[in-house]
């Protein structure tokens, strides 16, 4: 092994293997390691190499097992059966190895994620990259730890059953599901299931940079509750596709008048806009002029070709009239205020509103009052 010899002394390699304390091999093993990672070696050279690291791994002293442990902890020159050795080690030992590696291969990975344990487990999700094969194996026996360390490892490759996997074992686990929301990728299906589990924050963060329609975001979220649906429009309107969004109520028989009122009386004149042009079949542009026309035949005329019911005109009409007579004043929570007045102002309309919308409106006035008395308290005290 001349390369290596020309780096180490006939006494290094003696030391390391006869040499009377513990210190003394670890020594002579630190510097073998350094040696071989640093020396071009040959295909001869290598062999002798490996047979060295061989009598390393096999040392009584933990001191030298970690010494070949953490020096070529990412080295390609050790053998596969020496990795494997120190993975069943002490986890001094042993989590370095798991951790960077290049000898494993992802069977053993897998293998080892199945029976190693919780650490061994966290050590394997950290590493640079994971295949399927090790993540379908800690996606089904990893740890809280290990599995949040791999779906938050964005070049650990998940298959969409692995994902779905997680979900289900963790749907309670807020860091896990957190650590799935924030990978860079997401299947389609995966973030719509997500959605039912998450607060508002991880929703917002999964409608705003995943494969997740607005519409679909709702659906999962609130099922066939349309109060809670028009709530979450404020959420869904962030995004560009407002024309999608209603188009797919539509197709699932839930644009319904009552939406339509309840998110309008809440100041969401674009959906209603898109909503009305879509029952109607009538463009956009088109059905905004009939909307916004300051005489009183074009609201009329659009609504009535929409199908929306005839009882119900009187509610609209306040609603649009309400929309038309306020502006925003483009101070802090703008927005919360526009919705007070014009929900104080369509409830007081003489109208022919479903007892339910009404209630809705009300609970909903309450909600943003109650925002605002609280944004007002939190400002004298600051």
């Amino acid at each position: 092994m001349s390369t290596t010899r020309s780096a180490l002394t006939e006494a290094d390699i003696r030391t390391l293997v006869k040499g009377a304390t513990a210190d003394e091999r670890a020594a002579a093993a630190y510097k073998l390691c350094r040696a071989v990672e640093a020396a071009p070696l040959g295909d001869e050279d290598r062999e002798t190499a490996a047979e060295i690291l061989r009598v390393m791994a096999a040392d009584a002293s933990e001191m030298v097992r970690r010494a070949l442990a953490v020096t070529l902890k990412a080295s390609p020159l050790v053998p596969r059966d020496v990795a494997l050795k120190l993975a069943r080690d002490v986890e001094s030992i042993s989590l370095p190895m798991l951790a960077c590696s290049p000898a494993f291969t992802d069977g053993d990975l897998a293998r080892i994620a199945r029976l190693g344990g919780p650490v061994r487990q966290l050590a394997i999700a950290r590493r640079p990259m994971l295949s399927r094969t090790v993540t379908d194996a800690i996606a089904e026996h990893g740890g809280t730890r290990a599995v949040s360390a791999a779906c938050a490892n964005d070049n650990a490759d998940f298959a969409e059953a692995a994902l779905q996997q997680v979900l289900v074992r963790f749907e309670k686990h807020e860091r896990v599901l957190a650590a799935v929301a924030y990978r860079n990728v997401l299947p389609p299906s995966v973030s719509e299931r997500l959605i039912t589990l998450v607060g508002d924050q991880l929703r917002d963060h999964l409608i705003a940079h995943h494969a997740v329609d607005p519409e679909t975001a709702l659906g999962l979220a609130v099922g066939s509750a349309e109060r809670a649906t028009v709530d979450l429009v404020d959420q869904a309107g962030r995004a560009p596709d407002v024309r999608a969004f209603v188009a797919h109520l539509a197709a699932e028989q839930r644009l319904t008048p009552s939406l339509l009122l309840r998110a309008l009386a809440n100041g969401h004149m674009a959906f209603f806009e898109w909503g009305v042009a879509e029952l109607a079949g009538v463009p956009h542009h088109r059905t905004w002029l009939m909307i916004h026309d300051a005489g009183p035949l074009g609201l009329r005329a659009i609504y009535e070709r929409a199908g929306l019911p005839a009882r119900l005109f009187p509610a609209f009409r306040a609603a649009v009239d309400t929309f038309h007579s306020l502006e925003f004043d483009g101070g802090a929570h703008d927005l919360e205020r526009f919705q007070e007045r014009m929900l104080q102002r369509f409830l007081t309309q003489p109208q022919s509103t479903a007892r339910e919308d009404v209630d809705y409106l009300l609970d909903k006035m309450d909600a943003v009052s109650g925002r605002a008395r609280a944004d007002a308290e939190a400002a004298q005290s600051a």
